[in-house]
Parts: structure tokens; C-alpha cells; sequence
């Protein structure tokens, strides 16, 4: 499975899509993002593919956790929020 990251320039519908299509194949997904302006775009992308999924009859819930990840040889730490069935 794939793991979704999220920048601040993300559209969040786009973002939203591509967590209800993980959702609805592999039965879960797994979005990360770093910084306050892609953590917005990720909580709002998270939202709108509640709605999306909802149309479907499947209601998910989000778990949000840190996860320290290396970039460049740098340690980071960025939200991993995990959306899988209620």
C-alpha cells in the first residue's frame, strides 16, 4: 500500500480522491505530511472523502500519530493519519 503525502500546495479534493480510492481497494490508507499548512490540507482532504465514502455506505475514522522520517539525511517529524472503516 502507498503512502499519500500531503505538501501545503495540495488540492485537497485531489488529496480526498486518492484517500477514498485506497479506502475502497485496499481498505485503508495512509496519508503523511510535514508542516502546518499540508497538515491543514491533509485534515480537510480527510473530510471530504469521509463525504465521499459516505455516499458509498462506508464511514471511516482517521488516526492521527507522529512518525519521524529521514529527507536528505535529516530526521523530521511529520502527522501520519491512518483513515480506515469505522
Amino acid at each position: 500500500m502507498d503512502i499519500i503525502k500531503v505538501a501545503a500546495s495540495s488540492r485537497s479534493t485531489s488529496v480526498a480522491g486518492a484517500i477514498a480510492g485506497m479506502c475502497r481497494e485496499h481498505g485503508r490508507a495512509e496519508v503523511r505530511a510535514i508542516g502546518a499548512g499540508a497538515v491543514n490540507q491533509a485534515i480537510k482532504a480527510v473530510a471530504i472523502a469521509r463525504g465521499y465514502l459516505a455516499l458509498d455506505g462506508i464511514d471511516v475514522i482517521c488516526i492521527p500519530a507522529f512518525v519521524d522520517i529521514s529527507i536528505e539525511g535529516q530526521e523530521r517529524t511529520a502527522i501520519r493519519l491512518v483513515v480506515e472503516p469505522r
